[in-house]
Order: C-alpha cells, then structure tokens, then sequence
C-alpha cells in the first residue's frame, strides 16, 4: 500500500540530507500515518491510513461540533 494519507493526500517529501561538509544525499520524509479501523454504515469494517495531524484537526473538529451543539442546548433550556 502507498504511503499516504487517505483523507487528506499527504505523502512523502524529498529532500537532502546535509553533512558538516556539506555533502548532499537524497532522503525521503515520510508522513506519520496512523492506521484506523472505521466502521462503515452497512456494519462492516474497514483499515484506513489517516496522517497523525488529519486525526488531531479531526478530533478537535469534532470536539468543537459538540460543544457548539450544547451550548445551543442550554441555550434552548435557559430560554424555553
């Protein structure tokens, strides 16, 4: 399987490596994938390869939806 994020696209860079004498070598940076089991709508499960930053915006996103959703809760309580 390629080394790459299924959600977002992130894959390996290319870059140098530089000695102190300034001798130069390929490298490649490669992304932190995580692999998760995802739950599909039909019960099944599936592996999926997400990048360790695509899983924190996710998580924070998330966590921001819900709060966002009970805070218009209490609101809706406080007022009705």
């Amino acid at each position: 399987m390629a080394r790459k994020c299924s959600v977002t696209g992130k894959g390996p860079l290319v870059g140098n490596n530089v000695s102190h004498a300034n001798n130069k070598t390929k490298r490649r940076q490669l992304p932190n994938l995580r692999t998760l089991r995802v739950t599909l709508e039909d019960g099944t499960t599936t592996k999926v390869k997400v990048a360790a930053s695509t899983l924190r915006t996710m998580r924070k996103r998330a966590a921001k939806a819900t709060s966002e959703a009970v805070q218009t809760e209490t609101q809706a309580t406080i007022e009705g």
